[in-house]
């Protein structure tokens, strides 16, 4: 199976590249929690309710490590944290968190390896090919001349 893009054409009106044509990923479904735990106990010896009990455990469990200002490595996957965003003050004395405090957000880094030509990877990205979302060009009955496309 391959990552699907479909083609898009940059329309902004003072863009240097408008007219140009890009690729975008695009993804046809959402598996939920609930799907992976059952193809995953179709993989190993563990049972779908053991697994989402582990998934639930570690989505807590992330929460706390990560709001006591830890990092939280998952081999294989990544590491996520906290970053937030404050606006400036003019020197240290006049920066405080109720005035200069913007927001908080989730950081994530996927894991990497090195690769046998000594380039960077991104774990989950080992193996991807990508190729153009089918048109799926369907001919109404009835209406020859008129074509249905996703």
């Amino acid at each position: 199976m391959a990552v699907f893009y479909k083609l898009y054409q940059d329309n902004r009106k003072n863009s240097k590249k408008k007219g140009a044509w890009y690729g975008r990923a695009k993804h046809i479904d959402t598996v939920t929690t609930e799907q992976l735990a059952e193809e995953m106990q179709e993989n190993c010896t563990v049972k779908r309710a053991d697994i989402l009990a582990v998934i639930s455990e570690l989505v807590t469990t992330m929460q706390k490590k990560l709001q006591q200002s830890m990092a939280v490595k998952i081999d294989r996957l990544g590491t996520f944290k906290i970053g937030i965003n404050t606006s400036a003050a003019e020197n240290v004395k006049d920066f405080s968190v109720q005035k200069n405090l913007k927001g908080t957000h989730l950081l994530f880094q996927p894991e990497t390896k090195i690769d046998k030509n000594g380039y960077r990877r991104r774990a989950m990205l080992t193996g991807v090919s990508v190729k153009e979302l089918p048109k799926n060009d369907v001919k109404t009955e009835g209406k020859e001349d008129e074509t249905v496309t996703p």
